[in-house]
């Protein structure tokens, strides 16, 4: 059994742009084919750079505020409670382009290459 408080996290830097903040609930190798569980905070303007994993699915939730994602070069809006789904090899950004911070919760699993 693991039990985590997402109040005692520390912050630290998303590997696409440091200046948004995540903080990791479960990292690569806690469980089967996770490559990590965690809760990224974009604050206005901020966006993370298109990028491709080749590895892994990559599945983003949104807890608060909106936003957009771009997939394969297609935007898509972000609102409270949507579930993008970004598969292996699809380039992939996000973007928030409101006035309120967007607060996604979001997830990697391997594939099985």
């Amino acid at each position: 059994m693991k039990f985590i408080s997402l109040s005692k996290l520390a912050e630290e830097s998303v590997s696409h742009n440091p200046e948004i903040r995540k903080k990791v609930i479960l990292r690569a190798g806690e469980l089967p084919h996770l490559t990590n569980f965690s809760q990224a905070r974009f604050a206005p303007g901020q966006t993370s750079p298109a990028h491709a994993h080749q590895d892994m699915w990559e599945v983003f939730f949104v807890e608060s505020g909106s936003g957009v994602i771009s997939i394969n070069a297609r935007e898509y809006p972000l609102f409270l409670g949507d579930c993008a789904v970004v598969e292996p090899g699809e380039v992939h950004e996000i973007r928030n382009n409101s006035d309120l911070e967007l607060v996604l919760t979001y997830f990697g699993l391997k594939t099985s290459q």
